[in-house]
């Protein structure tokens, strides 16, 4: 028999997996796995600092966290894609921060159209928004952990950097690109004792998705999981934070599937 897919567990709350670290978040606002890590992340009982490129859904989910952190959380505006907005983002929160600890880069870009249809635009902005800005996002974090001594980037992948998905070649090869560059980053990175892991979920439901896919597209991909749903956003987040925590201080390079496989 097969299980409903509304069995999803209970929200897990905190256990101070992150207290007295300050964590910074890439495309945190809105209702996803980047908005969900800096939530885990405050529950956890760090400081955080969030970034988006879209400046009012920013303040929205700053005010939101706010209610979680007891104080509205550092939001600054940035495109991964604008070099000059990542080395402000980086500075800003270091500055404000007293350091970052914590980098979680969530941002990335998908769509879904057949290769033989795909244009260079849409080639060249997915990879430059989810591969070259996780580049730029960890060199300028890199370049502020390495003197330090410390520090810790979680990337966000996907299992497409695995599995083939129609429609799906240039977020398949950003993903897979962002993998390659978390094993690579991580060999430089671990003399000066900063680790670099990724996640690569499979599915994770939330409101945005849900607008951007196909309700069929969506089912089908959900029921194909051995659960028979999707992930909860926030189930993403709960291994970020073991990622970004000293729970996984022997861990660096690694990716970490975070699904229930295909059925």
């Amino acid at each position: 028999m097969t299980a409903p897919a509304s069995n999803a567990p209970e929200y897990v709350g905190g256990h101070g997996l992150l207290a007295g670290k300050t964590v910074l978040v890439t495309a945190a606002a809105g209702t996803g796995i980047g908005f969900a890590a800096a939530k885990k992340a405050a529950e956890e009982g760090a400081t955080i600092a969030i970034s988006d490129k879209h400046e009012r859904r920013l303040g929205e989910a700053a005010d939101e966290l706010a209610k979680i952190a007891g104080a509205r959380p550092l939001a600054v505006p940035c495109d991964v894609t604008v070099e000059a907005d990542v080395q402000n983002l980086v500075d800003t929160a270091a500055g404000e921060l007293g350091g970052i600890d914590i980098l979680i880069n969530n941002a990335g870009l998908g769509g879904q159209v057949d290769l033989v249809d795909m244009t260079d635009d849409q080639w060249n902005l997915v990879l430059d928004v989810t591969l070259n800005g996780t580049f730029r996002m960890t060199r300028a974090a890199l370049r502020h952990m390495q003197p330090r001594g410390k520090g810790v980037i979680v990337n966000n992948a996907s299992v497409l950097g695995w599995r083939a998905q129609k429609g799906q070649a240039h977020y398949a090869a950003a993903k897979a690109g962002v993998m390659a560059l978390t094993r690579c980053s991580a060999v430089e990175a671990a003399e000066f004792g900063v680790r670099v892991n990724a996640v690569a979920p499979s599915i994770a439901m939330h409101a945005f998705l849900a607008k951007a896919s196909s309700e069929e597209l969506l089912s089908a991909l959900s029921s194909a999981e051995a659960f028979g749903r999707a992930a909860e956003p926030w189930e993403i987040a709960n291994v970020m934070v073991f990622l970004a925590s000293d729970y996984s201080s022997y861990m660096t390079g690694e990716v970490v599937s975070v699904s229930s496989q295909r059925a």
